[in-house]
């Protein structure tokens, strides 16, 4: 099992256990978020839904490389990138709120997903970044598109974005991409900032939730999504980018 999911105290937890491949993502790890997605948009007694990683490690570094490394033309690469960037769309269109809980590493996809959430929840000493621009592509699951949204400085976005190189957890409280930082035990620090959730009615959650999904729709966010999806495919079919990252396994092997 690559996956666990599981209730915890008025919310639900989604863990991606494949901590040997760095939490990378595959079609497993896909189809299980889409399904829990799915059951906590369904679970009117949810206050919150979490999304975290096994170990310390990494939170998630992205798409599993070894098997979306096939993937060769843009018409090869458009449904993985279609597919990941539609369950994180409906990740940040979810009716309660969406939690992080970063306590490892996030890189390439994985920044991508921690920023379809609503909020951010860091370990002090890790590091987040949009990655993909060392293998000559841009974010493919929606990313930018996430990050311009809900950011309040467009430069701020923009540079982490073009400069393609992982944060420390502090620049990113300043920035204001995380929402708090952590040291510890990831779920005495999930405890401490649901707590104050945990009082009020789910029903209200969901109301301010709304507010927050009209927002995002009003502003294009879907049709954006989707413009995103078919940049990166084009540049994912270019020789640039398979030779970038043959000589990223290369380096790992």
């Amino acid at each position: 099992m690559v996956y666990r999911f599981e209730k915890w105290g008025s919310g639900a937890v989604f863990t991606i256990d494949r901590p040997e491949k760095r939490n990378a993502i595959n079609d497993e790890v896909m189809d299980a978020l889409s399904d829990a997605i799915k059951a906590a948009g369904d679970d009117e007694s949810l206050r919150y839904f979490v999304i975290t990683g096994e170990g310390r490690s990494a939170f998630c570094s992205g798409g599993d490389l070894s098997e979306f490394h096939k993937l060769r033309t843009e018409e090869d690469a458009a449904p993985m990138l279609g597919k990941m960037a539609d369950i994180l769309l409906r990740l940040a269109l979810l009716p309660v709120p969406v939690i992080a809980l970063v306590d490892g590493h996030a890189v390439g996809g994985g920044c991508e997903i921690a920023t379809a959430c609503d909020f951010r929840i860091v370990r002090e000493d890790v590091r987040c970044g949009f990655i993909q621009g060392t293998l000559a592509i841009t974010t493919g699951w929606g990313g930018a598109t996430h990050l311009l949204h809900k950011t309040g400085r467009q430069d701020t976005a923009l540079r982490m974005l073009m400069e393609a190189t992982p944060k420390r957890a502090p620049e990113l409280l300043e920035a204001g991409w995380a929402t708090e930082l952590y040291t510890g035990d990831k779920f005495a620090a999930l405890s401490r900032f649901t707590e104050p959730m945990e009082r009020v009615h789910p029903s209200v959650h969901r109301a301010y939730k709304q507010a927050a999904v009209r927002r995002y729709i009003a502003g294009g966010l879907p049709e954006r999504v989707r413009e995103e999806v078919s940049a990166c495919a084009k540049l994912w079919a270019a020789d640039v980018h398979h030779e970038a990252v043959d000589r990223f396994l290369n380096k790992k092997k």
